[in-house]
């Protein structure tokens, strides 16, 4: 079981930055993927970005590449999307979601926060 926290969404006007972080906690034995993904009113949800535990490749959708980075801390459990020359194509709801294995062994299964609301405009 993982629960995922977002945290950093809000109100941004264009070409301004946000942080988004999200925290993991609960029982499990390793977080093989951490990432994000978003959705806009009436738009299919899409990977924004994504990174293995090792944190030496990283994956990013096209809309976002130079602008966005992920990176994340294995101690603290916590994977961050710096977000920078913010568009109002970008506003969306953000979902942290991670690619889990529990303790005790057993297969990945994918975990999803609550999201987190990401606005840019004027």
């Amino acid at each position: 079981q993982v629960q995922l926290v977002e945290s950093g969404g809000g109100l941004v006007q264009p070409g301004g930055s946000l942080r988004l972080s999200c925290a993991a906690s609960g029982t499990f034995f390793t977080l093989d993927v951490m990432g994000w993904y978003r959705q806009a009113p009436g738009k299919q949800r899409e990977l924004v970005a994504d990174i293995p535990s090792a944190r030496l490749s990283t994956k990013y959708a096209d809309s976002v590449k130079g602008r966005f980075t992920i990176s994340r801390d294995n101690a603290k459990n916590m994977v961050t999307l710096q977000m920078n020359s913010l568009k109002p194509e970008d506003t969306a709801v953000y979902y942290c979601y991670v690619e889990a294995r529990m303790v005790g062994g057993g297969i990945l299964h994918a975990y999803w926060g609550q999201g987190t609301q990401v606005t840019v405009s004027s």
